[in-house]
């Protein structure tokens, strides 16, 4: 796991490229504290910081075939770089390093942007050819690493993280209005935009070839599912899933590094625990964060199943005080503003895996989306299955299954729920009506927009833009595998991936693994059944099965308690210390200097939340997404994060 940047064109002469490369790789030094190294060519630059779990003592990067035709930088791991190697091998190759990074060169090689088909692994990397003056940027499959691109006067710059595409004097930090708007419904800007105007993210499963002045975006594979009713049979197929999923833990355990496993009490990362734990020759690492709050801790599943498995176990508490303290960090980490605190638990857990000396650990994340383990896939069930009947005054009590962690919903009726759940609000025919009762929760927090943001929007939709979006064949699968592609295509890479996942490990420099996201584990999952998925209510059915006699019972029937954190709490609830930053963050004067909402509203919010104990899901959302948006400014809008290079100037690029 490393991170790196650089450009193609020719808009910048040799003599500056040292100069802004090393700083590029400066700006993202937390992805790669074990080494840095640049590189230049003809019209080309690339610089790399390395974090070394693969190939220790021989994998430093860029790296260049013996030729000098072929030069890579590369973020992530190939986990069946072995078998690759043996197959190369056999095709005349030869290597001098142990490590996946040359075999994934040599595999360019040898077949190109075909080789990308090969690849069982989370990455994204930059390969250039210098025979063929061409350059090939490409991101994996899921989109578990990041890789953004920005083009200026004819040079394209990229880069693992936004923050080293700062460091080029000619690249400004300007918000995207349309990107905050798409925050503020969908949780994450539909790709390839970002929260930075015209700074653009490469899509999972997606490459950008630069080729003679011109560049050419593709996609090399796609989610999808097959006809509604072309589904797999309902026969058992757990035990082939089983299967995969143990090879899936058995290549992410290969490392020259210890590898461990984050364990939050859930069945996923339980049964990933269970998996890894009789491959790790010491014992296997587990790590788990808690919390002071019923409503948010797992720690009596935690203790359980780590005691069950034998493993190392630790554990991190995270406070509230904790979440406000390390807010600013996790926005100039996930660069981009967040609706949620959920992160900042996340970044605090990788540091503690950073102090026990460790580098690589497992997560079960994946394993809600692959198979259709959020609630968002039950209540549309629900939802579906009430509108068939609007006026039954049975069905709708139905919704109190789905959420008994939430018991004001208890001793609602049904008139009451089937308002509340909006099932006559939305068209079952709606491309989006799985995640429309969302958006519209998310959306109300809208009315704190200024009138200044609301003039620049005009009349623009960001839940019509990303209807515009699905590919042509959404309308021929079953309504399950609908609501599965938008939570895997957007939620998954755009906000679970990003903000809770790289930002957060790679801040401390932790590379995390998911074995759920196994490309031939996707496949498998998306051919079967919506009822081997979804088996009436009952969630994740087939991973159920798959994972008996591998845990306990207890664990493996457990209802999903979904991951959260407090939110507007731990910045003014009972018994926090309000931070410094925070009454200058959301002040009328920053919030007006920032343009973005209405001072005005944004200070009753805030007193608003002093003294509620518990706050509304629209006043968490806005009170986080305003203050996130407000830190994102402080960070990146004057640049404050990154050193400019002063033998630069902006007329010279």
């Amino acid at each position: 796991m490393c991170g790196f940047a650089g450009y193609a064109g020719e808009g910048l002469g040799a003599e500056r490229a040292p100069s802004l490369l090393s700083a590029m790789g400066q700006a993202i030094a937390h992805r790669g504290p074990d080494g840095h190294g640049i590189w230049t060519g003809s019209g080309i630059g690339l610089s790399h910081v390395r974090l070394s779990i693969v190939g220790l003592s021989d994998g430093q990067q860029p790296m260049t075939t013996p030729d000098g035709r072929y030069t890579i930088a590369f973020n992530g791991e190939i986990f069946n770089y072995v078998e690759l190697r043996d197959e190369l091998k056999a095709r005349g190759a030869t290597f001098r390093t142990g490590s996946d990074t040359e075999v994934l060169l040599q595999l360019y090689a040898h077949d190109g942007e075909a080789c990308l088909q090969k690849l069982n692994g989370d990455f994204a990397f930059a390969i250039w050819d210098a025979t063929d003056k061409k350059l090939l940027l490409a991101r994996d499959r899921m989109g578990v690493r990041p890789l953004f691109y920005t083009e200026h006067k004819g040079t394209l710059y990229f880069a693992s993280e936004v923050k080293a595409l700062l460091t080029v004097p000619c690249i400004e930090a300007e918000l995207d209005p349309f990107a905050l708007d798409q925050i503020f419904t969908l949780w994450a800007p539909i790709a390839p935009r970002t929260a930075f105007r015209n700074i653009f993210e490469l899509g999972p499963g997606q490459m950008l070839v630069c080729e003679n002045g011109a560049n050419r975006l593709s996609s090399y594979w796609e989610l999808d599912f097959p006809d509604a009713g072309d589904c797999a049979s309902d026969a058992d197929h757990s035990e082939e899933l089983r299967a995969l999923l143990i090879d899936a833990v058995r290549l992410r355990m290969r490392a020259d590094v210890q590898v461990g496993s984050y364990l939050s009490g859930g069945l996923d990362s339980s049964l990933i625990s269970a998996l890894a734990a009789p491959m790790a020759p010491n014992g296997l690492n587990t790590f788990s964060v808690t919390f002071d709050s019923a409503e948010h801790d797992e720690s009596s599943f935690q203790q359980q199943v780590a005691s069950a498995l034998g493993t190392h176990h630790r554990s991190i508490a995270s406070s509230p005080r904790t979440i406000a303290a390390t807010f600013p960090d996790i926005i100039r980490f996930t660069e981009r503003p967040i609706l949620r605190t959920a992160p900042a638990p996340l970044y605090t857990l990788a540091g503690l895996v950073r102090e026990t000396g460790m580098k690589v650990v497992l997560t079960g994340e994946g394993a809600d989306e692959v198979f259709a383990g959020y609630d968002i896939f039950r209540e549309a069930k629900v939802r579906r299955f009430c509108a068939r009947q609007p006026g039954s005054k049975i069905r709708p009590h139905l919704f109190r299954k789905l959420y008994p962690y939430l018991p004001g919903l208890k001793q609602q009726s049904a008139e009451y729920l089937s308002a509340f759940f909006n099932v006559s609000g939305t068209n079952p025919s709606d491309p989006l009506f799985s995640h429309r009762p969302r958006m519209k929760s998310t959306a109300a927090a809208k009315i704190f927009y200024s009138g200044d943001l609301r003039e620049k929007l005009g009349d623009y939709d960001a839940a019509e833009e990303l209807s515009a979006r699905l590919p042509e064949r959404f309308n021929r699968w079953h309504p399950l595998h609908q609501a599965q592609y938008l939570e895997t295509r957007l939620l998954l890479p755009g906000y679970i991936l990003s903000s809770q996942g790289d930002r957060m490990a790679m801040a401390h420099g932790i590379e995390g693994r998911f074995p759920f996201l196994d490309h031939r584990l996707v496949e498998f999952a998306t051919k079967l059944s919506p009822d081997a998925k979804l088996k009436g209510l009952r969630e994740k059915h087939i991973l159920r099965e798959a994972a008996k006699g591998l845990l306990p019972d207890s664990v493996i029937e457990r209802q999903k308690q979904p991951y959260r954190a407090p939110d507007s709490s731990s910045f003014t609830g009972p018994g926090t210390d309000e931070q410094a930053y925070l009454s200058e963050m959301l002040s009328e004067r920053a919030v007006s200097a920032t343009g973005l909402f209405d001072p005005v509203a944004v200070s009753r919010l805030h007193g608003k939340c002093r003294k509620q104990t518990v706050a509304g899901f629209r006043d968490n959302a806005a009170f986080v997404g305003i203050l996130s948006t407000q830190l994102w400014a402080e960070n990146f809008a004057e640049k404050q994060l990154v050193t400019k290079i002063s033998a630069l100037s902006k007329s010279s690029l």
